[in-house]
């Protein structure tokens, strides 16, 4: 029992006062900025009765009877990207990240006076989870997305059928569960200190998510062909408990890591292969005295060195310019993803006076820092086009991301918009979009470095809400450097 107080002491206080260390690294983008623009992109992603304080001005309420077909309130959470469906998967991902952000980054978040913002983010996907996770069963989708991809109509405007599907005893879905458990596990410890009641449900409904997770084993297909699992369900379960072990410090769940879990070394970090954000949550711990986790440092470790483009086990191509490129096509969350967890662990190498050894070389925490910020740069205008890939920050910005919402001028709620006519009317006009979709981050170049500005070309114009939230923790250490 001594250890597990120690630990818990020891989290706490990783948690709430980890200031990072205390390298100089010169500021090349006024990062604050940046991280402040990525997160009012969040808020231009919500669903369902906006706050007072919406920021985003061309946003309306939308979706308001989510739900209805299936007798329930699924009105909230987030659009994923450039459509107007909800996919539970991207989304607890997405809430998950942000969590982290907020608690390895809170004295950062707090400097930058963009703490409160970060967590209304995470509560807005909570309070959505909440309503989605009932009595042995998780909604997991609202909309039709053959039906939604017919139409490039506003949320705001749109007819569309709104479809519910759900995950129960006969129709598992792991990854779903898993994740939602990690989501709710993660906000539980960064509404801790603020609401402890609220904090409390989370956590009691991660429990039994995570429960239904690994008693109800199957992978679920039905937000397929968009967002397939295709790494499996292993991942997830072991992101879950270690989130779970985080949150509540009990040695069941330390034990489902150590006993149960499927741990592998892999090179990307990814709203479908989690394994390099446990690793190095669990690479955490091995620092602050649980030895009997070398294996997942061993497998951090591999994953920091699949990546380093000096590693002799480098494994992921870098374009001419210096960008990380893991496969066409929203590229930028590998981006965002990697920068993440190579900035988490460039601090805890830092406090915890380590390196990171790939064969006979040795990389230090201002090694990993500096590869970090090189892909968050390029990414904000310092690559072979000079330009950012942040909509409304930097030089010479996107101006057609491929969004729904950004592209349609506003109209009054009442308009009826004709389906077939909307992607000429839209879609396909090569002009600049009439809503400034601010801080949202574009899918990214091809693989020669090339800037794709054009709103039909989704795979480099479409932004999504998880390749911001990981963009949130690297930005705001940036921030904090400056």
């Amino acid at each position: 029992m001594g250890i597990e107080r120690a630990l818990r002491a020891i989290i706490v206080v990783m948690f709430t006062l980890f200031g990072g260390n205390l390298m100089v690294v010169n500021g090349d983008f006024n990062y604050k900025d940046a991280l402040t623009k990525s997160i009012i992109f969040l808020e231009a992603q919500r669903s369902g009765k906006l706050p007072s304080n919406n920021r985003v001005s061309w946003r309306g309420d939308s979706a308001l009877d989510d739900g209805k077909l299936a007798n329930v309130d699924l009105s909230g959470g987030y659009y994923d990207a450039g459509d107007n469906v909800k996919y539970g998967l991207p989304m607890a991902f997405t809430v998950t990240t942000l969590s982290w952000a907020a608690l390895f980054y809170k004295q950062e978040l707090q400097a930058t006076k963009e703490l409160g913002h970060v967590q209304d983010a995470i509560k807005w996907g909570t309070d959505y989870f909440l309503k989605c996770s009932q009595h042995k069963k998780l909604y997991v989708q609202v909309g039709d997305p053959d039906e939604d991809h017919k139409c490039w109509v506003r949320p705001e405007n749109m007819k569309t059928k709104r479809t519910v599907l759900l995950i129960d005893n006969n129709t598992p879905g792991t990854e779903i569960a898993a994740e939602t458990a990690a989501a709710m596990a993660a906000a539980s410890i960064v509404f801790r200190p603020i609401d402890r009641k609220y904090a409390r449900r989370l956590l009691n409904r991660a429990k039994l998510l995570f429960q239904f997770a690994k008693s109800h084993k199957g992978t679920y297909d039905g937000e397929c062909p968009f967002y397939c699992s295709f790494s499996g369900y292993n991942d997830e379960l072991m992101w879950a408990a270690t989130w779970l072990y985080y949150a509540t410090l009990k040695p069941m769940y330390m034990k489902y890591i150590q006993e149960d879990a499927i741990s592998a070394s892999v090179a990307e970090f990814s709203w479908d292969l989690k394994y390099a954000g446990a690793q190095i949550l669990l690479t955490q711990l091995h620092f602050q005295g649980h030895k009997d986790l070398e294996e997942f440092k061993i497998h951090g470790d591999s994953f920091i060195c699949s990546v380093l483009p000096e590693s002799p086990y480098n494994q992921i191509k870098l374009s001419p310019g210096g960008l990380l490129h893991v496969r066409d096509g929203a590229n930028m969350q590998y981006v965002t993803s990697t920068a993440f967890l190579f900035t988490v662990y460039s601090d805890l190498l830092a406090k915890h006076k380590q390196k990171v050894t790939c064969g006979e070389k040795q990389f230090s925490s201002s090694h990993l820092l500096s590869f970090a910020k090189k892909q968050m740069d390029y990414m904000l205008g310092k690559n072979p086009e000079g330009r950012s890939y942040m909509v409304g920050f930097g030089k010479n910005p996107p101006k057609q991301a491929h969004h729904r919402g950004a592209s349609v001028p506003k109209a009054s709620k009442d308009e009826v918009v004709s389906c077939p006519m909307s992607f000429t009317k839209w879609l396909n006009v090569d002009s600049p979009n009439p809503n400034e979709l601010t801080g949202a981050i574009m899918g990214g170049p091809d693989k020669y470095d090339k800037f794709v500005d054009k709103r039909t070309a989704s795979s480099y114009t479409e932004p999504c809400t998880y390749v911001n939230s990981l963009a949130v923790g690297p930005l705001a250490k940036l921030a904090s450097l400056g």
